[in-house]
């Protein structure tokens, strides 16, 4: 109840029913079929407000954001649902009978120890797709494969990850963010990059001890469950070609190895608005979701590609139909959990004729904030 109440829209609910689109007056949304809360988002937040009403004496915590959302941050802050990631907080002020709220993206192995060693409740919701991204890491460490992670070096997923894959005293790991890093790993398999100039370019994105000499001889691929499906298995293809130059195509699977690890529900919804716009003739996208949801990010990519694109965070970002506040998808991606600037946009939306508009979310990006975007375009167009 407390969940509906917070994040449920009328208007999303008559989309859906009406063919995912709105027509009023001159304007025409399309709402992508596959946006907003996925599954493992909606039970981690369905958590949170559990451990709240379960423990109602007793301090609650979350490790960081539960997701990459401010407005349902907000809401579990305002529910009394302090973060160890804010300032005046620290692992070091746990107490036994405190509760902690493990989020969706998982928390490392040593965060999960210094937890275990206070003996505080535990309250996991770390997300199936990531568990199955972690079982894979660990089997490549057992099996003498390093794990090339396609992902970002800070961000709360990703370190996750690496922390699994040197769980084991052999595990070694490599995070790359994209193309272009995957060509520089490529060009020293193939010994077309010496390793001082490998070291340098990769100085914060190897587990400790790492020799790329060594380390690179057998590899194994995963990824951040929220990339871009694309990149990644383009990146795949890159390094299934480098080792098979470098070892010959006889013995690739002694020395490569690939899972399909990209979330179910991320794919879904790049999938849905790939489908949106190929079908439909529209004017321009709104992206909605956190600044800092790698999720949401990729599908920015992907509409600005065809279409004039605004990634908001919030209703409040479309301030008039003469201006707003966005994130452009080609901003670089967020390092240490700082939240990069919004630059406005003027004369953002077409003042006479039929206008359409393509409108997705990412998966941390509840309905009720999908409905206001909607209501504020209707407003915005009303003439």
């Amino acid at each position: 109840d407390e969940l509906a109440r917070d994040y449920h829209s009328q208007l999303v609910e008559k989309l859906k029913k009406t063919d995912y689109r709105l027509s009023s007056g001159r304007l025409t949304v399309h709402l992508a079929q596959e946006f907003g809360f996925c599954y493992g988002v909606d039970r981690a937040v369905d958590y949170a407000y559990q451990t709240r009403r379960r423990f109602p004496n007793r301090r609650v915590f979350l490790t960081g954001e539960i997701i990459h959302n401010p407005h349902v941050n907000k809401r579990l802050r305002d529910a009394g649902i302090r973060f160890l990631s804010d300032k005046n907080e620290s692992i070091d002020s746990l107490k036994l009978e405190d509760v902690v709220i493990l989020p969706a993206f998982g928390v490392t192995v040593g965060e999960l120890e210094q937890f275990d060693e206070r003996g505080c409740t535990l309250v996991d919701t770390t997300c199936g797709s990531v568990l199955n991204v972690w079982k894979n890491v660990r089997q490549y460490a057992r099996d003498g494969f390093t794990s090339i992670i396609h992902g970002k070096v800070h961000h709360e997923e990703t370190r996750a990850t690496a922390s699994q894959a040197v769980k084991t005293n052999t595990g070694r790991y490599l995070i790359i963010l994209d193309l272009d890093q995957a060509s520089l790993v490529c060009d020293f398999i193939r010994g077309n990059l010496d390793r001082k100039k490998f070291i340098e370019i990769f100085s914060d994105s190897y587990s400790s001890g790492f020799d790329p000499v060594q380390d690179l001889q057998k590899v194994g691929l995963a990824n951040q469950t929220t990339m871009l499906m694309s990149e990644s298995l383009e990146i795949g293809e890159l390094i299934r070609h480098a080792m098979s130059d470098r070892h010959g195509a006889e013995s690739l699977s002694n020395h490569y190895r690939a899972f399909e690890t990209i979330c179910s529900a991320t794919q879904d919804r790049q999938d849905a608005i790939k489908t949106l716009l190929s079908t439909e003739q529209v004017d321009l996208s709104i992206v909605i979701g956190g600044y800092n949801s790698s999720n949401t990010r990729n599908l920015a990519r992907i509409c600005s590609e065809k279409v004039p694109t605004y990634h908001i965070a919030e209703p409040a970002c479309l301030i008039s139909s003469e201006e707003l506040l966005y994130r452009p998808a080609t901003t670089p991606p967020v390092r240490n959990h700082s939240l990069p600037e919004e630059i406005p946009a003027h004369n953002w939306l077409p003042l006479n004729g039929k206008l359409s508009i393509a409108v997705t979310a990412g998966a941390s990006t509840p309905d009720n904030i999908v409905g206001e975007v909607i209501e504020k375009l209707v407003a915005f167009t009303a003439k």
